[in-house]
């Protein structure tokens, strides 16, 4: 008897574990895919809690009689759809099947099912303890899986494994909820319902395992699905998902689904982020560069000979590894990373803003688009603050600001957010064939202007005849008295979310 109760002590446990992972899982997915990652956490978490009650008020309906028998096919049923959740979710992208709609079908099938485990297994350790010892040990247990799984989550389980193989894994782990049952309390089923769970059982550790055995090649040809050319680099990071493409001489980086850069005209960017910033401090030696851990931007930067220090702040270790030792990469960094001057620091940009004593002539700012919570936060009021504090008394910043024609009203937001932030700010636009017409926002501690009396040899787009052009605006972008964005109201997200709601 006790270690009947033990062995439905661990089902509590792996219940607890599971159900806290599926719900990650099946947010971080929908987010990577849809970019909106209030939303989708939101509605994952709404809905699952949603659900999970409806499965403990339809558990009422479940007969006393084969209970046991019951609860191990409902096992069954969770290992399998847990377990495939993302891969389900993958498909629905690579078949242009709505992600939205799919995402929504599983959190409330699998939260179903979820709720109908406490209840069926506090039933079924009725006659071990009481009801106040069985209402707490299961609750308790059950809180604690949850406790272990938010912690392995984001430290273990998405750097070690991925998003995919974790689902897989986890399916697998629920799956032992199901063996354990049938090892234990095999001798009190009758041969019929025996027989037909063991063939269940076997039926879906198949599947998951032949899943996992060949997830590399479905991940493969996932990618030669939805990305047009050829992948030449693909892995899972703590962060997000990294892939890189090649076709013919056209490289290109994509996180979470997202283009980074195409190697054919990446240029055009980079030179605008650098160029027009250090022709007006022509004196800097020291600087600061928010993301950019691809070395792309340090390129730009090492063509000033008085610089003494490079200080790059990345987030994720992954990139700045592949733009170190990737063949293509260093190609097109010109091996940036191997410079002495340039130093390298994986922090969290506000973090490392907070924390640092250094001042610089100047801070470049290459960061993500502000298209979910936690980046929108690094273009808020205070982060602008933050980082106007850091600068020497002449020092300049410059920020990429996202599409001034997809996202006008996101960029316009960038601006007036650095103007309420005290600095003076010049708008600069470029156009990218890769990404349309882009954005940049110069920002500085007295006026801000562009010398005009010059040339460079060494860039490829950048130059005093391309001047005018970059702070010219035509009356479609103009702008039209965006709110500023700050931390307890993200404008500039809601700004970003709707204006490429169209474009997506």
């Amino acid at each position: 008897m006790l270690r009947e109760s033990h062995i439905l002590l661990f089902s509590i446990f792996v219940a607890g574990l599971c159900s806290i992972v599926y719900e990650l899982l099946i947010a971080t997915t929908g987010s990577y895919f849809l970019g909106d990652s209030i939303t989708q956490f939101s509605l994952t978490i709404g809905i699952y809690m949603a659900f999970m009650g409806v499965g403990s008020y339809l558990s009422r309906f479940i007969a006393d009689e084969s209970l046991l028998q019951k609860f191990i096919g409902f096992e069954l049923l969770l290992a399998l759809l847990g377990g495939l959740c993302v891969p389900f979710l993958y498909l629905a992208y690579a078949v242009d099947v709505s992600v939205q709609i799919t995402s929504v079908v599983l959190t409330a099938v699998i939260g179903t099912l979820i709720g109908l485990e406490i209840p069926l297994l506090s039933r079924l350790m009725e006659k071990h303890y009481t009801l106040k010892a069985n209402l707490s040990n299961v609750l308790s247990i059950d809180y604690f899986g949850a406790l272990i799984a938010t912690l392995v989550f984001p430290f273990i389980l998405l750097p070690w494994l991925g998003i995919f193989k974790t689902s897989l894994t986890f399916g697998l782990i629920n799956l032992s909820i199901a063996l354990s049952l049938l090892w234990y309390f095999s001798s009190q089923f009758s041969e019929s319902p025996k027989r037909l769970l063991k063939r269940a059982f076997m039926l879906v550790l198949c599947v998951l395992v032949g899943m996992m055995i060949f997830s590399q090649k479905l991940n493969k040809a996932w990618n030669g699905h939805v990305y047009e050319d050829t992948v030449v680099h693909s892995e899972q990071s703590k962060y997000q998902q990294v892939v890189m493409t090649r076709h013919k001489n056209d490289v290109r980086l994509y996180l979470n689904g997202g283009l980074q850069f195409s190697s054919i005209d990446e240029y055009r960017y980079h030179e605008v982020l650098v160029h027009p910033l250090m022709r007006r401090v022509e004196k800097a030696e020291h600087v600061l560069l928010l993301g950019g851990g691809d070395g792309l931007a340090v390129r730009e930067l090492l063509k000033y000979s008085q610089l003494k220090s490079i200080t790059v702040v990345d987030l994720d270790p992954a990139i700045a590894e592949l733009a170190r030792e990737n063949h293509y990469l260093t190609a097109l960094n010109d091996k940036a990373f191997d410079d002495p001057r340039v130093m390298v620091h994986h922090q969290d940009g506000m973090v490392f803003l907070s924390n640092t004593q250094m001042r610089f002539d100047a801070v470049f700012i290459d960061l993500p688009d502000p298209k979910t919570i936690s980046l929108a936060r690094l273009y808020s009021k205070q982060f602008y603050l933050m980082a106007k504090k850091i600068l020497k008394k002449d020092g300049v910043l410059i920020t990429q600001a996202t599409s001034p024609f997809f996202a006008k009203s996101a960029f316009w937001s960038i601006h007036n957010t650095l103007q309420a932030s005290g600095f003076d700010t010049l708008p600069l636009k470029v156009n990218v064939p890769s990404f349309g017409e882009w954005g940049f926002v110069m920002a500085c501690k007295s006026e801000c202007s562009i010398k005009q009396d010059y040339e460079l040899s060494n860039t490829r787009f950048y130059s005093s005849l391309t001047e005018p052009m970059l702070t010219l605006f035509t009356p479609d972008l103009a702008e039209t008295g965006q709110l500023i964005s700050t931390l307890d109201k993200p404008n500039v997200l809601y700004y970003y979310l709707d204006g490429w709601r169209y474009w997506n």
